[in-house]
């Protein structure tokens, strides 16, 4: 006996576009059970974590700040995964954005200008794609697994990172600890408005969210994206070419991610140190399926995983659990949102193998 997936021949629309909401429930329903098993009242617990974030104006400005990254993340990785291309790196090109960024705050510290903060996105933009071109290389010209690579980079940009702010980048004055200067006014990434402290790397992911969705509606390119992604061979015979489609959605991704990176750290860290994200970029796989791959559903999608870290640091406070819980929180919403689209778009079937007379077949 084994277990097949059999495609649907016909798809139920409703359930396709309710399938995030059933997932986002059932994530409740089994977190809710979570914290009876921890023993914390799961009502009191729910709470913590879903609303009493929202109850206050600083903590809507925290919600933009968590959000901005993953939806600036989640957006890139969007046209990646629609034209079948599994960037799953990010993180990596996230911190490398970080420190191609911050090169002009803390090598050239003395220098004032008002262009600093242009170069620095421009620079954070740069370096996340020149590290997500390394991938894409190594899958367009040598077929190399994509998935592999753009992730065990991952490890190779943290350790980077590391060795920065404790080697060469440390802070003279900073006492020894791992860390650099902090920017100086002009490489500070400004606030939106006054009343918080919601920077405009928030404005960025708004408007990478708009292009992008315009791009894949109303362009060519978004067109030949959901061809390739659907079918390679379809694609080649509308004469589009899956090699420049890795390499397009690679470095637009890694130009995202860094992008993320250095308005995260130039507009909440304003320093770089040996940790600059909480995992945005493995946490925003979950925004763009969260989101359907549609870049202004995740723009939803990052904000109600923004919401999952800052419920998390709330329960810690108010009901005393690990933070590790806003790690299971993400883990089951990425699982049921699969399950939901997997049992949605087909159907599970038993298949009893017969046994054959295979030995009176040989016998004879």
């Amino acid at each position: 006996m084994r277990i097949e997936l059999e495609k649907r021949a016909k798809v139920s629309t409703l359930f396709s576009i309710l399938s995030p909401f059933i997932a986002f429930l059932l994530t409740i329903v089994f977190g809710g059970i979570m914290f009876a098993l921890l023993g914390k009242n799961p009502v009191m617990a729910l709470y913590s974590f879903f609303v009493e974030p929202l109850s206050e104006v600083w903590s809507l400005h925290e919600l933009a700040i968590k959000a901005a990254p993953l939806i600036l993340i989640g957006v890139g990785l969007s046209v990646c995964f629609r034209s079948n291309n599994w960037n799953i790196g990010a993180e990596g090109q996230f911190i490398m954005g970080a420190i191609a960024g911050s090169i002009l705050p803390v090598v050239f510290y003395d220098w004032q200008s008002p262009l600093v903060l242009p170069l620095m996105m421009l620079m954070g933009m740069l370096g996340g794609a020149l590290f997500a071109a390394i991938p894409a290389f190594l899958k367009a010209h040598m077929n190399t697994n994509e998935i592999l690579t753009s992730l065990m980079l991952v490890y190779v940009a943290q350790l980077f990172l590391d060795w920065l702010v404790r080697g060469p980048w440390r802070n003279p004055g900073g006492m020894n600890f791992p860390e650099t200067r902090t920017f100086a006014v002009d490489a500070i990434l400004p606030e939106m408005i006054a009343s918080g402290r919601t920077h405009w790397g928030f404005a960025f992911a708004i408007i990478a969210a708009v292009l992008v969705w315009f791009m894949m509606r109303y362009t060519l390119k978004g067109f030949e994206i959901s061809v390739l992604g659907q079918s390679e061979r379809a694609g080649r015979f509308a004469g589009f070419s899956s090699r420049r489609m890795i390499w397009f959605s690679m470095l637009l991704s890694g130009a995202l991610a860094g992008l993320a990176g250095i308005s995260e750290v130039s507009g909440a860290i304003q320093q770089l140190r040996p940790v600059i994200s909480p995992g945005y970029g493995f946490t925003a796989i979950i925004v763009a399926f969260l989101g359907r791959l549609n870049p202004l559903g995740i723009v939803a999608a990052g904000l109600v995983l923004a919401l999952t870290y800052l419920g998390g640091e709330a329960a810690q406070l108010s009901i005393g659990v690990s933070e590790k819980v806003t790690r299971v929180f993400q883990g089951l919403l990425l699982f049921f949102v699969l399950s939901c689209d997997t049992l949605i778009h087909y159907r599970i079937k038993l298949v009893f193998d017969r046994l054959t007379a295979t030995n009176t077949e040989v016998s004879r």
